[in-house]
């Protein structure tokens, strides 16, 4: 007897969203064409919603900003639901903690705001893989998102009636900011210029809907990707200029969007939440736990898998994070020797080590080789960093590590040990352990653990991370894992860390840095009151939304 099929992410909504509307048959929602609009419950309905990602705020802080979305004028709130959030493995479900989308609709309903949900299967977002789950990748020969190209909802109101001549105005997304890319300048768009353009729609009695009105943070692993001439890794930060900020704030952009709703529409009485508390702490020193070739066995209870040729992440089920290829050198190389990697095939960075001493590192589109010497039988490690999977275009099947063999020289390079790391498990569960005898103490460089404990001596409040000297890594405070920094290339250079996620009171509190490059002289760390989000070093490409046509090419939400 044939196995029966899980049920795919969507078809698991209506029956949940069918739980959560016991009253359904009491309401209705038509679209009146007849009248150019909408009809709630009978009456003409116009909506003004926002943008809000429950996948990028913490649960507790769910209904704080939803409060103050409700308290700008809004109506409505649309949010995705990513199918990679809530089917980490094919039919394995996960709808709890944050994940919990019961919990989120229902504090949607009691901030007193409809819902325009949108389950995908595929969202973009900026999300890893666009919402698809990476274990679609097993199937290496599989064709991604090829059936029907998507219309563009942002062209025009005028385009739009000469398809569709009856009916209500819709801007599905009105974007009041843009996002950040590694090595590029913190995108912003003007007050004037969104408060221009949505006052114009409310005018036209349109109904919008701005995308984003909270953007929130990228935690973990879980930015996506674009491929615009070179592969493009979105920042943690996913701020967007929103008119809440990544911490929750409401901003100028929020009162002017709300003066704008007041003139059509009636706005809930009162004043906004004011700014969370923040605080500033350290500069804090962070001490050396060791290399983490120091900790394989740990990173890697079950053992290495061994192939001749390197295998991807997706071939062994290692979905995110890092995976660590090792082999051995099979005659000593005495000059340095090119080592290389054909047809682009580092997805997506490659820290490479001889025998435990960092060498440098290959990028996808950007480093495409390094010089090594070795003697016969020296160890060559290549630790493969997965920056995110494409989430817009079509058949983006971005397959993760060493897509094709090394070569040394002439020497394709093969007999290959590849380790799984569970990273977030050694730190959550392993450290803090005694700290282990470092090969090179002296000038610790390539991936290397550092941590600290500090205790915070009042309430504390909300902060950000500023990693001063550090180049890249990953950072976990007390076992959540913050997400992403890239000091040494910008914008971003702070890490949103809210108030929840830290102990009040003298308690300690953890943090660990796997820093993959270089760590500074001085290993310290400050918590600072507000973010740095627009310092670049390498302005390869500037993006600006002045233009008004030029957005809507360039992401597919």
């Amino acid at each position: 007897m044939a196995p029966k099929k899980p049920l795919c992410l969507p078809s698991l909504l209506l029956p949940l969203l069918t739980l959560l509307l016991p009253q359904a048959d009491t309401r209705s929602f038509v679209v009146d064409r007849d009248h150019n609009r909408f009809l709630l419950d009978g009456a003409p309905f116009r909506y003004v919603s926002g943008s809000l990602h429950y996948f990028r705020v913490p649960r507790v802080l769910w209904a704080d900003r939803l409060l103050k979305m409700r308290m700008s004028g809004l109506n409505v709130v649309q949010f995705y639901v990513p199918w990679n959030y809530h089917e980490p493995e094919p039919g394995v479900y996960n709808f709890n903690g944050s994940r919990d989308l019961f919990a989120f609709l229902k504090e949607a309903t009691l901030a007193n705001l409809l819902v325009i949900l949108r389950p995908g299967p595929y969202i973009c977002a900026e999300w890893e893989m666009g919402g698809l789950p990476a274990w679609l990748l097993r199937k290496p020969k599989i064709h991604l998102r090829t059936s029907d190209p998507a219309d563009n909802m942002t062209k025009i109101f005028g385009l739009l009636r000469k398809y569709e001549p009856r009916g209500p105005l819709v801007n599905s997304e009105y974007y009041t900011g843009w996002l950040d890319y590694w090595g590029q300048n913190h995108s912003t768009r003007s007050v004037p210029a969104v408060t221009k353009g949505l006052e114009k729609m409310l005018k036209l009695g349109a109904s919008v809907n701005m995308y984003m009105f909270h953007g929130g943070t990228n935690f973990g692993y879980w930015n996506g990707a674009d491929e615009k001439g070179r592969f493009l890794p979105i920042t943690t930060s996913y701020d967007y200029d929103a008119p809440i900020s990544e911490a929750g704030d409401p901003t100028p952009k929020l009162f002017a969007i709300r003066n704008v709703i007041s003139k059509f529409q009636e706005v809930p009485l009162g004043p906004l939440p004011p700014p969370s508390p923040k605080m500033t702490l350290g500069p804090l020193t962070l001490h050396l736990d060791g290399n983490l070739l120091d900790f394989l066995d740990l990173l890697c209870p079950q053992g290495p898998i061994h192939s001749i040729l390197p295998m991807t992440f997706e071939a062994v089920n290692q979905v995110h994070g890092y995976m660590l290829y090792r082999t051995y050198l099979t005659h000593t190389v005495s000059e340095p020797t090119q080592l290389w990697v054909p047809n682009n095939g580092v997805h997506d960075r490659a820290y490479v080590m001889v025998d435990g001493v960092f060498q440098g590192v290959l990028e996808r589109n950007m480093k495409h080789n390094l010089f090594l010497m070795g003697k016969i039988g020296a160890k060559l490690d290549v630790l493969l960093e997965n920056m995110g999977r494409l989430s817009f275009g079509s058949n983006s099947s971005d397959f993760k590590g060493l897509l094709q063999p090394p070569i040394l020289g002439q020497t394709i390079l093969t007999q290959w040990l590849m380790f799984p790391l569970k990273v977030d498990n050694l730190v959550k569960w392993w450290f803090p352990i005694q700290p282990l005898k470092s090969s090179h103490p002296q000038t610790p460089s390539g991936p290397t653990f550092y941590s600290t404990t500090f205790p915070i001596l009042h309430s504390g409040g909300d902060t950000f991370l500023f990693l001063p000297g550090w180049m890249k890594g990953q950072v976990w405070i007390n076992g959540f894992n913050l997400g992403r920094y890239w000091t040494k290339r910008g914008p971003q250079q702070t890490l949103y860390v809210p108030r929840p996620l830290l102990f009040p009171r003298g308690a300690h509190n953890r943090i660990t840095l796997l820093e993959l490059e270089n760590v500074p002289p001085q290993p310290q760390i400050q918590f600072l009151d507000r973010p740095i989000l627009n310092s670049t070093k390498h302005r390869t490409y500037v993006y600006s939304l002045s233009s008004a046509s030029e957005p809507m090419e360039l992401s597919g939400h």
